[in-house]
């Protein structure tokens, strides 16, 4: 292809921080994103390029056509916020009471940038890109909805590559990029447990069956699912975040409610956790004449990259940032992210940008009030994403 995509994406480095910075005003959550669709929308129809909206919701689909036929890849970025109230004093901050504090704003600037430059050479593409602009990555989820509504197929895609921007990986420095050749972020799972007893006057308990001991019992007994029945070099967590029971000091309430999320970088343990965990309240609420409701949510799956999609874009990324800018992550993070469902359909690969930077005081992690990213590292995002794709095309088609 004869195009310099690092030049090409430094051209339109004002545009990436005007793009993110205009987006970051009007943050919005879950799978209805009104404006920020609208706005990619728009965007895109003032680069000619072809899209449908509306795909799982409020997700949108553009498509560039190369000149030669061939396969196609696609590349993904999210755009909802989080229901956080911002904190950060920037100028551009948001003022309707949600947040870009995960760098989302960032990743859909990243694509427009992408499809800024190849659609503008699209004659030199052999193949199509398909842009993936996805709602509701943190939560309930925007990847499935999408792929169910056709985003894969049209033509159907063969591969796919994403970012995330940031400092997730405290040893990913400013514009250095992450890679993994396998697993890289767990399931994201949800377990609601009821554990239900008979309520009875606190001063009379032999009266009643306690479910507030029976809860105890329960939350010990989970916690030894990892650390006795999960192999110890096998990542797992099970935390539980919320116990609710009983109203009054001096009563015995009849159920208390049990609610947390459990993770694994395996689908194997995943299961084994999901399995284990229903036996074991089931065995203690027997034990202690009481009974149980369980409900295990099996959310996005643990994301695996192909490993030699990203070999392929480990080259890639050496002719943008350089070899010494290239990390190679071993140790999977237990967070969890919904790309993961695009990454079972096709190979791929999801890699980590480097966003923050010690020395311009951008430091605080995600989800935070007063979280922030470096834009001068934007126009690296968007020649990785567009360089990787242009160069899987050319190897595959």
């Amino acid at each position: 292809m004869l195009i310099n995509v690092v030049e090409e994406a430094k051209k339109i480095q004002a545009e990436l921080i005007s793009w993110r910075r205009e987006l970051h005003q009007f943050p919005e959550v879950g799978l209805e994103l009104p404006e920020t669709a609208a706005y990619v929308s728009k965007k895109l129809t003032e680069l000619g390029i072809e899209h449908k909206t509306g795909i799982g919701v409020s997700g949108i689909v553009g498509l560039i056509r190369g000149k030669e036929e061939g396969k196609t890849i696609a590349i993904r970025a999210d755009m909802d916020g989080l229901a956080i109230k911002e904190e950060t004093g920037l100028p551009f901050a948001s003022q309707n009471g949600n947040m870009h504090a995960c760098g989302h704003d960032a990743h859909t600037s990243m694509l427009l940038g992408v499809a800024k430059i190849l659609n503008e050479n699209k004659d030199k593409l052999k193949g199509n890109i398909k842009l993936l602009f996805q709602a509701a990555e943190e939560g309930p989820g925007g990847a499935k909805p999408m792929i169910d509504d056709g985003a894969m197929e049209n033509p159907r895609v063969d591969a796919v590559i994403g970012l995330h921007i940031g400092t997730i990986f405290k040893e990913i420095g400013p514009g250095v990029v992450g890679v993994a050749y396998g697993n890289l972020m767990a399931c994201l799972d949800r377990f609601d447990i009821k554990v239900i007893g008979k309520g009875c006057h606190g001063a009379m308990p032999d009266t009643g069956i306690d479910p507030i001991v029976m809860a105890a019992q329960v939350v010990n007994a989970l916690q030894t699912i990892v650390s006795r029945e999960i192999k110890p070099t096998e990542p797992a967590v099970v935390t539980i975040g919320e116990i609710h029971g009983g109203r009054s000091y001096n009563i015995i309430p009849d159920a208390v409610d049990i609610v947390g999320t459990a993770r694994a970088t395996s689908q194997d343990v995943r299961e084994k956790i999901a399995s284990r965990m229903e036996e074991i309240v089931a065995s203690v609420t027997k034990a202690m004449r009481g009974s149980y409701e369980f409900n295990y949510t099996f959310g996005y799956p643990p994301l695996v990259n192909d490993a030699g999609f990203t070999k392929g874009f480990v080259e890639t990324a050496k002719k943008i940032v350089g070899e010494e800018k290239i990390f190679e992550i071993t140790k999977p993070t237990m967070g969890g992210e919904d790309m993961a469902f695009f990454l079972e359909k096709v190979p791929g690969t999801f890699f980590f940008l480097g966003g923050g930077n010690e020395s311009k005081g951008i430091v605080t992690p995600h989800h935070n009030s007063k979280f922030d990213v470096d834009e001068d590292v934007f126009w690296i995002g968007t020649a990785l994403l567009a360089q990787g794709a242009v160069d899987w095309l050319e190897k595959n088609s």
